[in-house]
């Protein structure tokens, strides 16, 4: 016997206020990019502490930012129940509009402190990663961002999941695709792979950070669709066409796509824009290499502008002044007559 929900959102109350299993797995997932950020920042001799306030920063910034994403496209739900808008651990936010969030957030805390963008961002890539992977499964607990309908053999047999996994993908009297463990195993995947490329030395700035978009992207567009509560759009039928030529290899390996409601429309936003951004990401890498404006490499110095200007103003007391060099070098007679002897 399954009930719908195996796994109790509620980690405990602190008197009237519940703390929420999802509220501090994005907690654990924030800490962990931070601490894979800082890791890498100490090679750059780049201090904790910027790491830190960046995170300070960033992380309201980014659930924000999540959150009107996701309730700009969902408004007919929340406009008639506006104070449903704050109610995050409900779940309800988007990744896409997290990133936009960080992003801005990032452009200007790097500006204030005088660092290059695509230096940091280079640096924080595997971090954004590491905090998307552990993240989701705060959409396991809560029972969101599931996929289609499967038998459980799929999950117990071919899968061979775990009970206490098996058990949450039973949502609505049916087994469903456990898709937050498919992109979280992605991201790992991903993790990997930005370690090891961030090595080579052929990399430039800012392409350890298009490469992170390229790797997620790919696995959202293909998770994406497996998915039944994914934001859409009607657009033309060319484009769906499309989009779903491309998804076709999922079909063969035995997938099929989750529902999609048509009141919702035909294109799934996060396929679309996951394509998108694939192709921005590789034009970006291509036109500042052809253009250099990504001449310096991932493992070139990393100095703050900031930095760079304090090390240049000369303390007032070591200025040689007229009034400092006639008090350091008086003229011999003026010595002689202080009582010093001459050489």
């Amino acid at each position: 016997m399954f009930f719908s929900l195996a796994i109790n959102p509620i980690v405990f109350s602190i008197g009237s206020l519940p703390v929420h299993w999802y509220g501090l797995i994005l907690g654990v997932g924030a800490l962990a990019g931070l601490f894979l950020a800082m890791q890498e920042g100490k090679r750059f001799n780049i201090p904790q502490e910027f790491f830190m306030d960046l995170l300070l920063l960033g992380v309201p910034s980014a659930i924000i930012g999540a959150r009107i994403y996701f309730v700009a496209f969902m408004w007919d739900d929340y406009k008639d129940n506006f104070i449903d808008v704050f109610k995050i651990w409900n779940g309800g936010i988007a990744i896409y509009g997290a990133l936009i969030g960080a992003i801005i957030c990032g452009i200007i805390y790097f500006r204030y402190k005088g660092y290059p963008f695509w230096r940091i961002v280079d640096i924080c890539a595997p971090g954004l990663l590491a905090g998307q992977m552990i993240g989701r499964w705060g959409n396991f607990v809560n029972q969101e961002a599931y996929g289609g309908v499967v038998e459980e053999s799929f999950l117990r047999d071919k899968l061979h999941l775990p009970d206490f996994i098996v058990n949450q993908m039973y949502i609505g009297d049916a087994f469903h695709h456990p898709t937050f463990l498919y992109e979280s195993l992605w991201s790992l995947l991903g993790i990997l792979l930005l370690m090891v490329l961030r090595r080579q030395k052929f990399v430039r700035a800012g392409e350890i950070f298009l490469s992170y978009f390229i790797w997620y992207s790919i696995g959202r567009f293909f998770i994406e669709a497996l998915r039944t509560d994914s934001l859409g759009f009607n657009g033309s039928s060319g484009v769906a066409s499309l989009i779903n030529g491309l998804w076709s290899p999922m079909k063969w390996m035995g997938f099929e796509q989750g529902y999609l409601d048509p009141a919702y429309g035909n294109i799934r936003i996060s396929q679309l824009l996951a394509l998108l951004i694939i192709l921005v990401a590789i034009v970006l890498i291509v036109v500042r290499r052809v253009t250099g404006q990504s001449s310096a490499h991932y493992s070139d110095p990393i100095v703050s502008t900031k930095a760079a200007a304090a090390d240049s103003v000369v303390p007032e007391h070591a200025v040689n002044t007229p009034q400092n060099t006639a008090q350091a070098v008086q003229p011999e007679e003026e010595k002689a007559e202080n009582g010093e002897p001459k050489e």
